[in-house]
């Protein structure tokens, strides 16, 4: 049996960028990237731990329109590495991203008014 479920709960370290991404088929979707600082509950005076969200579609969409820099957030999704290669050097490169497949807005629709 395997298991890859990611849930976290944090603010949003920036705003959401979103593009639209054209598919093979020639429709396009929204593509919404964004970071999550999550605390340790072990000692809230250490630095957060960072990670790299990305979502697509409707929850991307949401993301764009209602998600701000300090947003509480939780998501659910699943670990994923990217690698690529680097242009400069050649080295090959990777790095951890959460492909969100749920987003839940934490707080309250006030918070983010005087977010934005």
């Amino acid at each position: 049996m395997s298991l890859n479920i990611v849930h976290l709960v944090g603010r949003a370290g920036r705003n959401p960028e979103t593009k639209l991404v054209e598919s093979a088929g020639g429709s396009s979707y929204a593509l919404s990237t964004i970071t999550l600082a999550v605390r340790r509950a072990t000692s809230k005076s250490d630095e957060p731990d960072w990670f790299n969200l990305k979502c697509w579609g409707k929850t991307a969409e949401t993301m764009e329109n209602y998600v701000r820099k300090g947003s509480l957030i939780g998501v659910q999704g699943t670990l994923t590495i990217e690698t690529w290669t680097d242009r400069d050097t050649g080295a090959e490169r990777s790095t951890p991203v959460i492909k969100v497949d749920r987003l839940d807005l934490l707080g309250s629709k006030r918070d983010n008014e005087t977010e934005m």
